[in-house]
């Protein structure tokens, strides 16, 4: 079927390439020329302009925005949703906050055009592997754009979980347990990495590929990582975080559901920023004043 793909980064590129191949009719946009000429060379139709690409579709339209949450999103979504008209929809792909998406969906129909939010898994290993998409929408703008759907994800890769916002809040959940899977992998390698024996992590990682409970997809990009890096040395401790781990936290204490894990792994990544911890030198100095503990001077610390 015919699809259009508004965003051509890392994921979206990938995605609309998946489509051509997948023998899709894509018609793709990026405000950078060379990204629109390196899905040109899948199949891809290009355009120079969001009017030149809603111009180049057949009624109904289909538009898939894959841009970063945010202003761009609000900004992206309000251009194609003015040159569209009733019966058309919006697919947005990206990490928008799922209330955004439950308040766009009911804004959009006013208009009379149609508003899927499709949480979206897979990262750059989508290209190969599939995406997994967790989907919010209407059941007939769904069942319209199946093909698209069964295109990107892999077997069993793809799921209607409810009405509009939906899709959004259940990729903010996935993204939640994603940090806490991530913050336990590193503390257990770090235990591991620090002992008094010397332990071939890297080798560990490879042993815990083959029938270990705890195998998994992240456990096999570890081993990667540390296959190209054993110490690691060439890669900072500072992990940024997306939002949704922000707004898994935020629902999750609206709600009063308890996710002291998710809590602890999202502070972790803020610690992890700190060239110097200003709790860690309060903590210090109370030992002092109580015990008379020793604390290393400031100057000590980055010797």
């Amino acid at each position: 079927m015919q699809i259009a793909m508004v965003g051509l980064g890392k994921m979206g590129a990938n995605m609309a390439r998946r489509l051509a191949e997948g023998g899709h009719d894509v018609v793709a946009f990026d405000i950078d020329p060379n990204a629109v000429k390196g899905v040109e060379a899948y199949g891809a139709r290009g355009a120079s302009s969001l009017k030149e690409l809603v111009g180049s579709l057949d009624a109904p339209r289909a538009v898939w925005v894959m841009v970063p949450a945010g202003r761009i999103t609000d900004e992206t979504i309000e251009e194609v949703a003015s040159l569209l008209e009733p019966g058309d929809v919006i697919v947005d792909g990206g990490n928008s906050r799922y209330s955004d998406s439950a308040a766009r969906s009911e804004a959009l129909k006013k208009r009379g055009i149609g508003f899927i939010d499709a949480g979206t898994s897979g990262g750059i290993w989508g290209l190969k592997e599939g995406y997994c998409l967790m989907i919010g929408a209407d059941v007939d703008d769904f069942s319209r754009l199946e093909p698209i759907f069964q295109t990107l994800a892999p077997p069993g890769g793809y799921e209607r979980v409810g009405s509009a916002g939906s899709g959004h809040f259940t990729k903010m959940v996935h993204n939640g347990i994603e940090y806490a899977l991530m913050q336990a992998y590193g503390e257990g390698f770090e235990l591991l990495h620090d002992s008094e024996y010397e332990i071939d992590v890297e080798r560990v990682a490879k042993v815990w590929q083959h029938g270990s409970v705890i195998r998994s997809w992240l456990l096999d990009l570890a081993t990667s990582a540390l296959e190209n890096d054993p110490d690691l040395s060439e890669i900072a401790a500072y992990v940024e975080d997306s939002g949704e781990g922000r707004w898994t936290l935020e629902t999750a204490i609206n709600r009063a559901v308890p996710v002291p894990t998710i809590a602890a792994a999202l502070f972790a990544r803020f610690a992890s920023r700190q060239d110097e911890s200003y709790a860690g030198k309060v903590v210090a100095a109370l030992r002092k004043e109580f015990g008379g503990h020793a604390v290393r001077a400031a100057e000590e610390e980055h010797a």
